[in-house]
């Protein structure tokens, strides 16, 4: 087996993976991480495709592409992760309130 295919059936394997994950679990953690490992597994296809054979050097693009994705990934996930951290706080009552 070619190791670009080996590489994109890698990926597409973390992707089916992640996205069972998501489908599965309850917990905000674990479907952010899901998403994370899904993300993972789209980076590995595009490695795999930029692959055009040992004598010619690999396409730059999805390369860009993926270096993108990594740092929009990381900046997400740390939204993520802060929006979950608020959830999970409790909630002030409202003096107003009488209940």
């Amino acid at each position: 087996m070619l190791p670009q295919a080996l590489y994109g059936a890698a990926g597409i394997l973390l992707f089916v993976i992640g996205l069972w994950s998501l489908l599965v679990h309850a917990s905000i953690l674990r479907k952010l991480i899901a998403i994370n490992i899904m993300g993972s597994g789209v980076f590995h296809v595009f490695i795999a495709v930029a692959y055009r054979g040992p004598a010619l050097a690999p396409d730059p693009v999805p390369h860009a592409l993926v270096l993108t994705g990594i740092v929009a990934a990381v900046s997400a996930t740390a939204l993520a992760l802060a929006l979950a951290a608020r959830l999970e706080q409790p909630t002030e009552r409202d003096p107003a309130d009488h209940g």
